[in-house]
């Protein structure tokens, strides 16, 4: 097997128009690159993404993590690029730090998804296909989760919660399923359009009009799904974020809310909307009110953990003893490689929980989460708007890879 040659690093730009690494190794006349993608709303939990905090690009350049994946390749050298595992202990123990500090997870996850895409080359297989071997899960297309309206950190509007997303369900094909998310896209861009004016969108492709509350947007969205006449396949999916709107140990949203308060406001919510998902409904260290949700909810609606897990194993593993949720969003740059990724999703289906993976709201060019996706068999992929290259052209692979699975690709589907 070929050993691994020299990985390159560059800065290159997100969605956001702010600065992230991408790494490149050149292997038997092929170019490969990955680029990591980057969040606005983190948790304090994840993995550090190592920013130069000096004058350029007001702080957010990333030359010392660009820097940092040169040591990285030196540390590789001799290790067969089909050996994933073994090329991400590397780094991790070049890394030598819990939270990835050394070295930074954006110059890890740079590095990881470069040699992976490489292994995968050497292999002949498609990433999707090698990921699967890696995992030792069964390739399926995912159903996808689609923001269609912006608030908190990703829009410039009064409305605290941050993602209201529509999912199309019961449908034969993600082909089809994209079709239906457009049309209800433009269904909502006309109806926000006149009631509204034009409005923005944020960073993953949502629209931002000027609302400041869940009911509102709720009613939009409603409204957009019955203009579409796709009532009978699109259901409603939240991310609120909650950690950005808890100050005091109180939610600070339509009025100040205890976590208590929360739970019964969630609640009224799946009862007058068909909402079948609500992710990081509370702050990262409440606990009590996942816990409380998860009791009350947890056999109607997906709870989905994100800052509450931040892809780390220990986190998953605190919360299913204390049943705080059921499901994992897996941001591979939570944590910092491919291998820690995947680890995370073997453990959280382990448990019984269901797993999404993720885009951020800084993304890139790079598909790579469609093919993680697939290859992981999760069954759900967060993927933003049908608007914007950085979110279309995951879209777009996952039709590519629809066409190459054929009828294989839905083995997940008829479980959601």
């Amino acid at each position: 097997m070929v050993k691994n040659t020299h990985i390159k690093a560059r800065e290159v730009l997100d969605s956001r128009g702010n600065p992230t690494v991408e790494a490149e190794i050149v292997l038997n006349n092929h170019i490969i690159r990955a680029i990591v993608a980057s969040g606005a709303s983190t948790g304090k939990y994840e993995a550090l993404e190592l920013r130069d905090k000096d004058k350029r690009y007001n702080g957010k350049g990333v030359l010392k993590a660009v820097k940092n994946v040169s040591r990285i390749s030196d540390a590789l050298k001799g290790i067969s690029l089909t050996k994933q595992k073994e090329i991400d202990e590397k780094i991790i123990k070049l890394d030598g730090t819990k939270n990835k500090t050394m070295l930074g997870a954006n110059a890890m996850l740079a590095a990881s998804m470069a040699c992976l895409r490489a292994g995968a080359l050497l292999k002949k297989k498609p990433l999707y296909q090698y990921i699967s071997e890696i995992s030792g899960r069964k390739p399926s297309i995912p159903i996808p989760f689609c923001n269609v309206i912006n608030g908190g950190k990703h829009a410039d509007n009064k409305l605290k919660m941050q993602e209201f997303m529509i999912v199309p369900v019961g449908l034969k094909s993600f082909s089809e399923a994209t079709m239906i998310i457009s049309e209800t896209y433009h269904a909502l861009k006309e109806i926000i359009s006149k009631r509204y004016g034009m409005s923005g969108v944020g960073d993953e492709g949502g629209f931002a009009p000027k609302i400041d509350n869940a009911f509102e947007a709720l009613d939009l969205i409603t409204k957009a799904i019955e203009k579409s006449g796709h009532e009978k396949y699109v259901k409603i999916a939240l991310d609120p974020a909650a950690s950005e709107f808890y100050e005091n140990r109180k939610y600070v949203i339509e009025k100040n809310f205890t976590g208590m308060v929360m739970v019964d406001y969630y609640t009224n919510l799946v009862k007058k909307y068909p909402i079948i998902s609500i992710e990081d409904p509370f702050d990262q260290d409440d606990f009590e009110s996942y816990a409380e949700l998860t009791r009350k909810m947890g056999s109607k609606i997906q709870i989905v953990g994100d800052d509450l897990l931040v892809t780390n194993s220990e986190r998953i593993r605190k919360a299913v003893d204390l049943k705080l949720c059921n499901a994992l969003l897996l941001k591979p740059n939570q944590i910092g490689t491919v291998t820690e990724a995947i680890d995370a999703a073997n453990l959280a289906f382990k448990s019984g929980w269901n797993v999404m993976v993720s885009h951020r709201s800084g993304e890139t060019e790079d598909a790579f989460i469609a093919d993680l996706a697939t290859g992981l068999g999760c069954g759900q992929i967060k993927l933003g708007a049908p608007c914007r290259g950085e979110r279309t052209c995951k879209y777009n692979q996952l039709i590519r890879i629809e066409e190459q699975l054929g009828k294989n690709a839905y083995a997940r589907w008829k479980n959601h």
